[in-house]
């Protein structure tokens, strides 16, 4: 059963919009967050066999922080397909670029994941900055996921693990 992990990029710093939303960069907690994230996952267990990402500066730069904190030595991706074209694209990215992974992660935005949350659960999920949902799905592949329906197998945020030793300082 395939493991499909989302992940939201990491809090964005506003003071920079000038650049556009596409090369607005993470804030110092958003940088925080996807390191706390990345090293959260390894302690769990949960490291992505393959990471693909959203081209926005904002979602490369949480995955790859949480990548280089959590030690994941899966491969970071690009694909354009999951800066604004909604839950659908993102489902096809899994079914493309899935491949024989068990836990393929994929690092995008809002509302896109909310709205995929809601696809796979039929429940409506809020997902915060730096928020990590990963969902057990219901096909033996990832060709069905975009047919698939699934699990919430865990949702995790950063602020859970801001007074653990899990905690990145």
């Amino acid at each position: 059963m395939p493991r499909l992990m989302l992940l939201r990029h990491g809090k964005s710093d506003w003071e920079t919009t000038n650049r556009g939303d596409r090369n607005r960069p993470l804030s110092r907690r958003g940088e925080r967050a996807s390191a706390t994230m990345g090293l959260v996952l390894r302690k769990m267990g949960e490291r992505p066999d393959r990471v693909i990402t959203s081209p926005a500066l904002r979602a490369e730069a949480t995955a790859t922080i949480a990548r280089l904190s959590g030690g994941w030595g899966s491969p970071l991706e690009v694909s354009e397909d999951l800066y604004g074209e909604g839950p659908g694209a993102a489902l096809d990215v899994a079914a493309r670029c899935g491949g024989t992974t068990d836990r393929l992660m994929l690092v995008g935005h809002e509302p896109t994941w909310s709205d995929l949350a809601e696809r796979i659960t039929g429940g409506r999920i809020s997902v915060r900055t730096a928020t990590v949902l990963a969902f057990d799905l219901d096909t033996d592949s990832w060709e069905g996921a975009p047919r698939s329906r699934g699990t919430l197998a865990y949702a995790l945020h950063p602020r859970m693990f801001d007074q653990s030793d899990w905690a990145l300082q």
